[in-house]
């Protein structure tokens, strides 16, 4: 069973229906219990990294999340829910994050004419580390993906990028680190590559896929 951790901030049924949408078995649960016992973890998040902090706090899931990120358990991040995943943003802040990935989140500046933020819509991804990410498997290089974000992740692009991407400059658009996988883009919003990438996912954590 693959938990979906609720903490009140991410499209929680969009992310679950695409994932029973590839065949896999899913819980939408603010349970730390459930989310410890799982053999797979997705953290959504939309909004400001402050709030999704806030909330997980204020969920009691802080802790949970830091120790299964940790463990050997099969975890993706999506969106805001990856970039909380890192040290810190500056987004109404700075705003400490969860601290299990180095690295910083920033704001997009505008440097080329007509250019907008936030960064919404279709964009390519170029894959960076496709031999160690099986959970891009089938997804192309160049594949286009759904992005909605005004912030994005300054890391070790050799140490932690599975993908990179284009807006104004080159950013990490997906990041791999042991069992974690996590998205700057939304997957459950990205049509049939979205789909291929969570059944990728689904079938990691042992979920048996279409």
């Amino acid at each position: 069973m693959i938990a979906i951790v609720d903490y009140g901030m991410g499209n929680l049924r969009s992310v679950a229906k695409a994932l029973e949408r590839v065949g896999a078995r899913v819980a939408v649960t603010h349970s730390a219990e459930t989310i410890g016992n799982a053999d797979g973890v997705v953290l959504p998040g939309v909004g400001a990294f402050g709030k999704c902090m806030d909330n997980l706090r204020d969920a009691g899931l802080e802790e949970c999340v830091r120790e299964v990120a940790n463990s050997n358990t099969p975890f993706l991040g999506i969106c805001v829910g990856m970039q909380i995943l890192f040290d810190e943003s500056e987004e109404f802040g700075p705003v400490k994050g969860l601290g299990i990935l180095p690295g910083k989140v920033k704001r997009f500046e505008q440097c080329l004419p007509g250019m907008k933020i936030p960064h919404m819509g279709w964009n390519q991804l170029e894959i960076t580390a496709r031999s160690r990410a099986p959970q891009l498997r089938g997804v192309p290089d160049g594949a286009s993906v759904y992005f909605v974000h005004s912030y994005y992740v300054e890391a070790d692009v050799g140490m932690l990028a599975a993908s990179t991407t284009t807006y104004g400059g080159s950013f990490i658009s997906s990041v791999l680190s042991e069992n974690i996988f996590a998205t700057q883009f939304h997957p459950e919003k990205s049509q049939a590559l979205g789909l291929k990438l969570l059944a990728n996912f689904a079938s990691i954590a042992g979920e048996s896929v279409f």
